[in-house]
């Protein structure tokens, strides 16, 4: 079955920032883990290019939780990025080169435009970077166009920023630092695409860029540079609007260029992800299907029936399932997220570097832990249901009576496991919590201890549905081992309640 993690019944937005770094994997990877750290923003694609030196992330989610998460990536690569040192085939500005935000299910332009800016606002206030706005939440004309706001590069803007009214940027200083500055912004989709050519003339690429590009008379929508690229010429371009400039008219452009050049396509490539109504509408122009309808991709239905329901309306939707137990599962996968959440907020990190190891474990810990917990949501919810379809088995005769309790015994021994499986998970997420309390990230000590207080929780709910079942089996050695085991973690999870009790004071104050 499809899974799908974004919440499809709340508003999407798409951030795709581009980080001036594109030959130390490591970077890109702390970069990363600093987006998937904040919960509600889901890492769709990552793409990197030493030649350009240049990397685009691609996430989404929830409009808090992906301004969040773009703010949490400029914080990583504002430390790991020196400008100074930073070259490469792309044009660039910044650490954190330029961060757009799109509107996809349910949002806005506008709403996209205000997120822009707030976080222009935070980027320049807290982290000292020089912030211009462009594209739709650009608040001068000629800001809109990236180029313009770009020229010069870093060093340009390094040398001028503090002198050229022109310069001044949107929000932060009339200073440029090792993290350079950044273009911050909201358009619609974008496509970022190259095409490599059969030759390493670089100036035949540019020839080609300055006939398709629309600023020098080509296509609209269409920017293009030429470059050289792993050995080859490239075309790289921006497909601003595929719906008015389909990428089938780019390439066949390209093709006949490159004919009077008397050279030829060579492959190209995709930089991050691209609409599906833009490959729909390509293969619809090339194979001719005029009465092509979008609801003939077979992807496209499989999507809209494996939409599951969300977990908190199906609990309140008024049926036996799911029930507290799968809450019990859910609230613990949810302690697991947060202390993943907290050591991936914790390694990399120069002042926590003796926990690096350490908190690298952790993760892998919490997220394995966390996968098990989602798939027990479900699970309990089945053992419950075969409860009591095991109770509505027929009783009439004499066999019929036997082999309802023998199933009715059966199913809530089945129906025990799990919660007492979640129960030992708890703990163990408490255990890893106690740890990232103690020597995790402070600055998200809340997060840890809210982890831990989940874990609690989770043990204490799928505590009372082992024992509601225990009363009623026939086996009273399986019940009173279940108890005996219950009660070995309920003690374990006090002492590690203990552990954090201080902590927990120091942020909420004493009870």
């Amino acid at each position: 079955m499809l899974q799908f993690r974004l919440p499809m019944t709340q508003p999407i937005v798409e951030c795709i920032p581009n980080f001036s770094e594109g030959r130390r994997p490591e970077v890109v990877d702390a970069i990363a883990q600093a987006i998937s750290a904040v919960p509600g923003a889901a890492l769709l694609d990552r793409s990197s290019d030493a030649d350009h030196n240049r990397s685009v992330l691609t996430f989404a989610g929830a409009p808090q939780a992906v301004a969040q998460a773009a703010f949490a990536a400029i914080v990583e690569a504002t430390e790991l990025i020196d400008m100074t040192r930073q070259q490469g085939e792309h044009p660039r500005m910044g650490a954190t080169d330029v961060v757009p935000f799109v509107p996809l299910v349910g949002a806005s332009m506008e709403e996209c435009v205000e997120m822009a800016r707030a976080l222009g606002q935070r980027v320049g206030t807290e982290l000292g970077i020089p912030v211009y706005l462009y594209e739709q939440a650009a608040r001068r004309p000629e800001r809109k166009n990236l180029a313009n706001v770009r020229r010069g590069e870093y060093e340009g803007i390094r040398d001028s920023i503090s002198s050229e009214p022109d310069r001044a940027p949107d929000f932060g200083p009339r200073e440029v630092g090792t993290a350079g500055a950044a273009a911050i912004g909201a358009r619609a989709p974008l496509i970022a695409f190259n095409v490599y050519l059969t030759t390493a003339d670089v100036e035949i690429a540019d020839k080609i860029a300055r006939a398709v590009r629309h600023s020098s008379g080509g296509l609209r929508y269409v920017k293009a540079l030429g470059m050289l690229v792993k050995g080859r010429a490239q075309v790289s371009m921006n497909l601003t609007d595929y719906t008015r400039t389909p990428v089938a008219r780019v390439v066949e452009a390209i093709r006949r260029e490159t004919a009077r050049h008397k050279v030829a396509i060579h492959h190209s490539e995709l930089i991050g992800l691209i609409p599906q109504a833009a490959l729909v509408d390509t293969a619809q122009w090339h194979l001719q299907l005029d009465q092509f309808e979008a609801n003939q991709i077979l992807e496209t239905r499989l999507f809209a029936a494996a939409q599951p329901p969300d977990f908190i309306e199906a609990v309140a939707a008024g049926k036996p399932t799911p029930g507290g137990g799968s809450a019990a599962a859910h609230t613990a996968a949810l302690a697991a997220a947060l202390v993943a959440m907290v050591a991936r907020l914790t390694v990399n990190k120069k002042k926590y570097a003796v926990t690096s190891d350490r908190m690298a474990q952790i993760i892998t810990e919490a997220e394995a832990l966390r996968a098990d917990l989602q798939t027990a949501v479900a699970q309990d919810a089945a053992a419950f249901d075969a409860v009591m379809a095991a109770y509505r088995q027929p009783k009439e005769s004499k066999a019929e009576k036997t082999t309802r309790a023998t199933a009715i015994q059966c199913a809530l021994h089945h129906a025990t496991k799990i919660p007492l499986q979640v129960a030992q998970q708890a703990v163990q997420l408490q255990a890893l919590a106690a740890e990232v309390v103690e020597k995790g990230n402070s600055n998200a000590g809340s997060d840890a201890v809210a982890g831990a207080q989940l874990a609690r929780s989770a043990l204490r709910i799928a505590a009372l549905n082992v024992r509601v079942n225990a009363r009623d089996v026939n086996d009273r050695e399986a019940a009173a081992q279940w108890l005996h085991q219950l009660e070995d973690l309920e003690s374990r999870t006090s002492a590690l309640e203990e552990q954090t009790k201080s902590t927990v004071q120091a942020i909420a104050g004493p009870d």
